[in-house]
């Protein structure tokens, strides 16, 4: 892995971080790589149980494609390797946070849009710009699962930013801190998920998508079926023999 990102692990959580700042953390070749190598390592981590995404400096989470080096390439329609897609092109079964930080535009809200959870700082904005540039967008059509039809229109149509107020009055952003602890704020997110089961944390991501947009009976049967490992598990009987011991469960992730 190259200085583009880097990845760094403290207690049980990684943190991944697109490192160009100069360039507004704009992805090039180089940070694309960089994105599928850290996202390969974190999910063989043993000892990673959650990783936050996050962009180095004020300015920019991600600006999205580096269009300089579009502009070089002429590349039309990206190829379905161009860029790590969790849960489509990659499978990450661990839970996923984005740290944004100034600009999350075009890519860059597709990187933010990919994890489970976001926290944005105050100054934060989010945008689809690609009208403005003549490029498509159809990395944005899983948002119509996240906010409401209407107001994704209206991104797509004009381009204009939100803010991060405004991502989080849409259901995008789960919090919103001010801009110096962002990443602290994902931080203490990230630690109450370790403080879980490892088990547990897998299967609700999958129950999710498995229960989303089909109906309820359906996903029920779904989440029964994913959570049964779960109930069976030594970390099920570990769990209330902590809580009666009044001590921390030690979990074993079977």
């Amino acid at each position: 892995m190259g200085n583009e990102v880097l990845y760094e692990v403290s207690g049980q959580v990684a943190v991944i971080t697109i490192n160009r700042p100069e360039k507004r953390n704009a992805l090039n070749a180089a940070t694309r790589q960089g994105l599928w190598d850290a996202w390969r390592r974190f999910e063989a981590d043993a000892n990673a149980r959650v990783a936050i995404l996050t962009g180095a400096g004020e300015k920019a989470f991600c600006a999205g494609i580096d269009l300089s080096e579009f502009s070089e390439t002429g590349m039309g329609a990206p190829p379905p390797d161009f860029l790590p897609d969790l849960g489509r092109n990659i499978t990450i079964s661990k839970p996923t946070i984005a740290a944004v930080r100034g600009v999350a535009y075009a890519a860059g809200w597709r990187l933010a849009q990919m994890c489970d959870l976001c926290v944005a700082g105050e100054p934060a904005r989010f945008a689809i710009p690609e009208a403005l540039v003549g490029r498509g967008a159809a990395w944005a059509a899983p948002l119509v699962h996240m906010i409401p039809p209407r107001v994704m229109l209206e991104l797509l149509l004009t381009a204009q930013p939100i803010t991060a107020q405004r991502a989080w009055e849409i259901g995008f952003v789960n919090r919103v801190v001010p801009d110096s602890e962002v990443l602290s704020a994902a931080r203490a997110m990230a630690e109450a998920i370790v403080a879980g089961a490892p088990l547990f944390g897998a299967a609700a991501k999958r129950m999710m998508n498995a229960a989303f947009g089909v109906p309820a009976e359906e996903g029920l049967r779904a989440a029964e079926a994913i959570f049964e490992p779960v109930y069976n598990s030594a970390d099920a009987r570990e769990g209330p023999r902590a809580f009666h011991e009044k001590r921390k469960p030690t979990w074993l992730g079977r």
